[in-house]
């Protein structure tokens, strides 16, 4: 089957993307993980022994960095509706995040032991439909922050993905209830076409 214009576009950009083609270099499973080290760099998230769920982690960049800046005494826990390949150091669980006997299953995994960090770089499968697509997204930064008020330690940290539209605002007050600082990252690696922002949290008010 031949490949459509904008498939073959794509296919163009990513092939061409210089942020791909480092990460083959530099070992990395995608271009994501640079997102998070530039956050990283500017805020200082991730520190040796954290304790760190990881939600939207395949195909594990993110999961990736996490570990290597916890070490041997921190704990990553990486979770997704897609299968994720071993990752050395890396709990993966496998799973809708929706889903509450999936949310059940973190929560037996995550223990008595607050965490230090809620990592998500989940989105919603894009429908083309503006309204629905924001919508599916506002509801995973809920959940995201429901999980976070419910296992966050006093003083932890959250970064999440959201995209501006219907629900961000208010989405952003809710945050800023619960964190003592919020800031609003556009990494350079995001790509300057996609509405993607990371919104990172700091400072959990229990």
């Amino acid at each position: 089957m031949a490949r459509s214009k904008s498939s073959r576009r794509w296919l163009d950009r990513h092939v061409n993307d210089p942020y791909v083609k480092r990460s083959q270099v530099d070992g990395y499973r995608s271009r994501a993980a640079y997102k998070l080290l530039e956050i990283q760099e500017k805020d200082r998230v991730l520190s040796p022994g954290m304790r760190v769920v990881d939600l939207g982690a395949a195909p594990g960049s993110w999961s990736q960095i996490a570990v290597q800046l916890v070490g041997a005494k921190g704990r990553v826990i990486a979770l997704d509706i897609l299968p994720m390949d071993p990752l050395a150091g890396v709990e993966i669980l496998e799973g809708d995040f929706r889903d509450d006997a999936v949310l059940s299953e973190l929560r037996v995994a995550l223990g008595q032991d607050p965490l230090d960090l809620v990592l998500s770089d989940m989105a919603p499968n894009i429908t083309g439909t503006s309204i629905v697509d924001q919508s599916r997204s506002m509801y995973l930064l809920e959940l995201a922050l429901e999980l976070a008020r419910e296992q966050l330690k006093p003083g932890g940290a959250m970064v999440v993905k959201a995209f501006q539209g219907t629900g961000f605002d208010a989405y952003l007050r809710d945050l800023r209830g619960s964190f003592r600082q919020v800031a609003s990252r556009k990494p350079k690696s995001s790509r300057a076409q996609s509405r993607e922002l990371y919104l990172v949290a700091k400072g959990f008010n229990r």
